[in-house]
């Protein structure tokens, strides 16, 4: 086999995650979870809110999840993208709170609807049906309960697209067990690998530490990122890291920790960074610019210095 075809699933080859599940695995899970929302440790936070009584933690979110959107989306990597779209459901709420977050308004506040398991289900086959490549699952780490729930339902009304989990990666060890053959494609973040930077810019300053062991498990569970004969992606783990300025986010050693899980990782050096008002303050002036091309271009070489060398852009800076 050549090195790229290692990489390769053909289309009939195949089948979502979920449905190779033992028969009542995925219902068992989900009502593990839920319940676990009486003392809420979904993420690192380990806030311990009952959000089976409404209450909230650091993620803003009680027992619905919010929807702010669902609907196919072109913007992300071809490779989820494709012809017809990723099915994207943008979930309200975040347990981080990055300042320069480009999605504040959804992750701050949250804006959006509350919707029940069973309205999350339809939005999932409604998507379907308008014929995107995946079911993409965005900013979801506080609502895992309820994705699965989620899933029961629309499994059993047909479901059968691969399942992005599209992550900051601030994500506990024990929520993502019960993801253990349930995803397809984790799509995390991989922000920053310095702890007083995390603490500046996330308010979370064991990021790096988390982030690490997660893209870990994420790759345990799922492997290298493999693609079907159209150039889509299958199963696997595609990873995100957006370049800041002044190297904020210690990018060669986010670069070296990649390539320690896996050489072959596949990894998308995001040079799209830009400030937003919350970034004038003076403690945040560091960041308050968008990003040179020449530090774009280091991350690419710090990167490719470590071992690394499949990237979502084949021509870089």
């Amino acid at each position: 086999m050549t090195r790229s075809g290692a990489f390769s699933l053909s289309e009939l080859e195949f089948q979502p995650a979920y449905l190779k599940l033992a028969e009542g695995e995925l219902a068992a899970r989900a009502e593990r979870a839920m319940a676990s929302l009486e003392n809420c440790k979904l993420c690192p936070r380990r806030c311990g809110a009952n959000r089976l009584k409404g209450h909230v933690g650091t993620c803003l979110t009680g027992l619905e999840a919010v929807v702010s959107s669902a609907a196919p989306h072109f913007g992300e990597e071809s490779c989820l993208s494709g012809r017809h779209g990723s099915g994207t459901i943008f979930f309200g709420g975040c347990n981080l709170r990055c300042v320069f977050c480009q999605n504040i308004e959804i992750s701050h506040q949250p804006v959006g609807d509350k919707v029940s398991p069973e309205t999350l289900a339809e939005m999932m086959l409604t998507l379907q049906a308008y014929g995107v490549h995946n079911i993409n699952l965005v900013t979801p780490d506080h609502i895992v309960p309820q994705i699965l729930a989620a899933l029961v339902i629309a499994i059993s009304k047909g479901l059968k697209l691969p399942l992005v989990y599209n992550t900051s990666a601030y994500s506990s060890l024990e929520t993502l067990a019960w993801l253990d053959g349930v995803v397809d494609i984790y799509m995390p973040d991989y922000k920053m690998s310095d702890p007083s930077s995390a603490r500046l810019f996330l308010q979370a300053k064991d990021y790096p530490q988390i982030a690490g062991e997660a893209v870990r498990e994420m790759h345990r569970q799922t492997g290298d990122l493999v693609f079907d004969e159209h150039g889509l992606a299958k199963r696997g783990v595609l990873v995100r890291h957006l370049v800041m300025p002044e190297d904020v986010c210690g990018s060669q050693a986010v670069m070296e920790a990649l390539a320690a899980i896996s050489p072959d990782m596949y990894v998308n050096i995001m040079d799209q960074y830009h400030p937003i008002k919350n970034t004038t303050h003076e403690k945040y002036a560091a960041i308050h610019r968008r990003v040179y091309p020449e530090e774009v271009s280091a991350v690419y070489e710090q990167a490719e210095s470590a071992g690394l060398w499949r990237f979502d852009q084949v021509e870089h800076p």
